[in-house]
């Protein structure tokens, strides 16, 4: 069974990019998104794909319904206030890469949940994070 995984915003826009053909625009994107055994969407991301969808609308509703349904491997995770506190901790000890509340959650909650694989975009900031408690371990970049 494949691992599961974290979702950031632009790692999540993206495996659900389509073509004007319904084919995936990311494939390797997609691939990791269907591959793993859970999708964990923190909250804030959830936001901030909202924001970045506030065109399609109808997007949005398909992605909240299929985030939502007990059948899929999505499970959406509200940040619990030690995530709040924890991700402004990494944004103050990672100050040089201004990774701001939404980006400090996903590895908040990618700490607390012990699921270190992320599905995301943003390989400079992700790269030079280290989560844990002695800010030692880091995290795995997908695709």
């Amino acid at each position: 069974m494949i691992p599961p995984v974290v979702a950031d915003t632009g790692g999540l826009l993206r495996a659900l990019a389509r073509t004007a053909d319904d084919a995936p625009s990311f494939p390797s994107y997609e691939t990791v998104l269907t591959s793993a055994s859970r999708v964990i969407v923190p909250g804030l991301v959830l936001a901030e794909i909202d924001y970045f969808l506030r065109e399609d609308r109808a997007a949005m509703r398909r992605l909240v319904a299929e985030i939502f349904d007990p059948g899929t491997r999505y499970e959406y995770e509200l940040p619990v206030p030690s995530d709040i506190a924890r991700a402004l901790e990494l944004d103050a000890k990672f100050s040089d890469l201004s990774l701001g509340l939404v980006d400090g959650t996903v590895a908040a909650v990618a700490q607390r949940r012990q699921v270190y694989r992320v599905l995301t975009t943003d390989r400079r900031d992700f790269s030079a994070l280290r989560i844990g408690p002695r800010l030692t371990r880091a995290l795995d970049l997908l695709p």
